[in-house]
This record gives C-alpha cells, structure tokens and sequence, in this order.
C-alpha cells in the first residue's frame, strides 16, 4: 500500500511521511525511480524465469468425465519389470483428474472406470487385479488367489508422448450385469507374462 497522501493544497504537510503531491502523480514517480533502479535485475530474472519454467512443468496422465455420471476409474502401468494398478479415483461428471503426476514413462496405460449413477462401465480384455476399496496393486497374475478381483482394462495408446488425457464419453460405456465380473480365465495385458 502507498502511504496516506495528504489532500493537494499547496500546503507543506506537518508529516515528515505525506507528500503535497498529487497521489498518482506520486505514484508514478515513485514506479519511474523504482524501474531506473532495477532495471537490470527485473530484465535478469525475467529471463531465469522463462528459461527455468519449462524444466519446472511436468506432464500428467489425466482423465476427464464428460459423462453427466460420476465415475470410479482405476489405472494400470507397467511399473519396471512387473505391473501395478491403481483405484479409485471418483471423478465428478464433465470434470478432470489427474491419475498419474510427472512425465509418462510408458507408451500404453491401461483403464477402468464404472458409472455409479447409470451403471455400466468402461472395460476391456487386459485382465489386472483391483478391489472395491482404494488399492495399489503389484503384479497382474493370481488375481483371485491373492484375494482380489479379476477385472478387464482397457489399453490406451499414448503414442510415446509425456503427458495424455483419456476423455471418457458415454459413447463408450458398456452396459453389463453386476453378474459380469464372474471369474474368467487368467488372461494377461500385452506384454505381460504368466510366471
């Protein structure tokens, strides 16, 4: 904040701290003084700054509902030389969420998500391990003998960049019985092994 200026009469102030200045008059003259003296450093850090921003971003693997649903969705990777998924992110309908944080690592990233208020859900035939409750799972195999579920991902190409978002539609949504996450066979996701 700028100090009180006392009103423009001509008269000299009492205050060692008002001025007889007009306040814009003042201002300004203060931000000249201001530009003159700092000039340089101001050029200087602008400078650092734009260089120094782009290594400061990161990428993301983001998904954004734009559904009039709200939706559970889970994510799966590869995580070195084995895979973990991921849940569950509750995503508002027509809002965005960030699943992963940091540059993608991975050319293909799997998915699954459910309507909560419609029902159906978004699956395919890479089959990982998840659970009702929030999980971090490692390996895709013996999903059932370990306790957990048996459920169908889909795969999503990223095509090598660092950052992708999915956008979830209802164009996709497949309607399917509770009945459908019966125990199926194992089947693994592209690229992975049964051990």
């Amino acid at each position: 904040m700028f100090p009180r200026v006392a009103p423009v009469t001509g008269r000299p102030s009492s205050s060692p701290h008002r001025c007889t200045c007009a306040p814009r008059k003042w201002a300004l003259r203060k931000w000249a003084l201001l530009s003159r003296a700092s000039r340089g450093w101001l050029g200087a850090a602008l400078a650092c700054s734009l260089i120094l921003l782009p290594s400061l971003a990161h990428a993301d693997f983001r998904l954004c509902n734009r559904t009039q649903s709200r939706v559970g969705v889970s994510v799966g990777y590869k995580d070195g030389d084995g895979w973990t998924t991921e849940g569950w992110w509750n995503v508002a309908a027509n809002s965005c969420e960030t699943l992963l944080r940091g540059d993608l690592v991975a050319r293909f990233y799997y998915l699954y998500a459910v309507d909560y208020d419609q029902g159906g859900e978004w699956a395919g035939k890479a089959h990982m391990c998840t659970r009702e409750k929030e999980f971090t799972i490692r390996g895709a195999e013996d999903c059932l003998a370990r306790g957990f579920e048996r459920t169908g991902f889909f795969e999503v190409d990223t095509q090598e960049q660092k950052s992708w978002t999915v956008q979830l539609t209802d164009n996709h949504l497949m309607k399917v019985p509770a009945q459908a996450h019966a125990p199926l066979p194992p089947l693994a996701p592209a690229g992975v092994r049964d051990r």
